[in-house]
């Protein structure tokens, strides 16, 4: 009897693990603890670089059909956070994405790119106000039950936010900070 039982346990936790592998995964080799002088925005009274980070998924679900991305500062002090890129509308066959992928028009064709609070679409990198505490980059990746979010460029970030939350599989993300 001890022995079914191990034998259904084990049984069990390898069905599991299959069932949910690893999940969604978003790495980059230029984002880390830190955001460097080439994520800051260049505008606003910072002279950073504005480049867009460079970015890779694995382990979407196998229902994806779409990806989407966002850069956000809970911490800006507008009472609503301020959000530095949103594209969507990604293929799902695109795991990763460039440095200066945003900046250099190098997007995956059919990306929509909308406004940003900079009131622009593309990449706007951190720029918190000078002598704030730090503030907390969270760039994330959305796995999107859809293929096109029906949105185009001059779309708010509000709007944006709640579609993608509507239509959110998994997620995942990275947090950097950054003070000036």
């Amino acid at each position: 009897m001890k022995f079914k039982s191990i034998v259904v346990l084990v049984s069990s936790l390898l069905f599991s693990v299959t069932l949910f592998g690893d999940g969604l995964t978003l790495k980059s080799d230029d984002i880390s603890g830190q955001i460097s002088v080439n994520q800051v925005f260049n505008g606003f009274g910072c002279t950073g670089k504005n480049i867009s980070p460079n970015l890779s998924w694995s382990g979407a679900p196998k229902n994806t059909k779409s990806f989407a991305l966002t850069m956000y500062d809970p911490d800006a002090p507008t009472g609503s956070g301020w959000w530095h890129w949103i594209a969507f509308n990604i293929d799902k066959k695109t795991s990763s994405l460039a440095t200066g992928a945003s900046n250099m028009g190098l997007m995956p064709k059919g990306t929509v790119e909308s406004i940003t609070d900079y009131a622009k679409g593309g990449f706007g990198g951190a720029c918190p106000p000078k002598g704030d505490k730090a503030h907390s980059y969270i760039i994330t990746v959305y796995a999107l039950d859809i293929e096109k979010l029906e949105l185009n460029k001059s779309a708010n970030p509000a709007l944006v936010g709640y579609m993608l939350n509507m239509h959110t599989i998994e997620k995942s993300s990275i947090i950097s900070f950054y003070k000036r």
